[in-house]
């Protein structure tokens, strides 16, 4: 749990060009990777980042003997739930409606001699320091310090709440899924942003005009309900 809220969403600067992959690219628990493997990388797939450009880490899986993550929201490709559909207000969606996008990120694995060891974030960022600088003060965390308290707390823990605009939910939650776009009636724009995986929770966020208007959880396949949406800051 640490280390998941500590480094999911997380910005760092980076020290190399981070190589577009297919394959998550490997850095060992001693800071080491191969360089080599990572030009090959590079060559085959072009640059996610270039030296110098700021990145966000969109999610965390920790696993028997690495830790994967995925930086700008990975290199995606399609998946077997790319056509399933989920229920919002009466309606039906696809999960995932821009499959055929270009990836625009890449993936991470951190892999240990043995099992995970018990770390702290802290821990692996300095594992992760020689492709990573996390120790930049990003103007995203300039920003954040700006904003009223219940906005701010939540982007600490990781929430959507009413009243957000789009690039707080960015910096709370990470890149969507998949977004959809329609006019309402009134000629309001609204945009639906959609996280999660199925089968799984999923979370939809509701824009209308850039704020956030309605947040939205339920289990994709699998049935059940999530708690209540934080209440909106006042």
């Amino acid at each position: 749990m640490e280390i998941e809220r500590g480094l999911t969403a997380e910005f760092a600067t980076m020290k190399i060009t981070l190589p577009r992959a297919k394959k998550p690219l490997v850095i060992h628990s001693d800071g080491k990777y191969d360089a080599r493997a990572w030009a090959d990388a590079l060559q085959d797939g072009g640059p996610a980042a270039r030296l110098g450009d700021e990145v966000q880490i969109t999610r965390v899986l920790i696993e028997a003997n690495k830790i994967l993550f995925e930086i700008n929201g990975g290199s995606k490709t399609g998946h077997w739930y790319d056509h399933v559909q989920v229920g919002m207000n009466g309606s039906t969606r696809p999960v995932s409606t821009n499959q055929n996008d270009p990836p625009n990120g890449s993936k991470i694995v951190l892999v240990f001699q043995g099992t995970v060891p018990s770390l702290k974030s802290a821990d692996i960022r300095q594992m992760l320091g020689a492709v990573f600088d996390f120790e930049k003060r990003s103007a995203s965390q300039q920003y954040v310090e700006t904003l009223p308290e219940p906005i701010k707390k939540a982007i600490k823990d990781q929430k959507a709440v009413e009243g957000m605009n789009r690039d707080q939910v960015l910096l709370a939650l990470g890149k969507p899924r998949s977004k959809s776009r329609e006019t309402s009636p009134d000629g309001d724009e609204i945009e639906d942003w959609i996280y999660g995986e199925p089968p799984g929770k999923m979370t939809f966020v509701r824009f209308n005009e850039g704020k956030v208007v309605k947040i939205d959880q339920s289990y994709a396949n699998v049935g059940g309900t999530t708690a209540p949406p934080l209440p909106p800051p006042r």
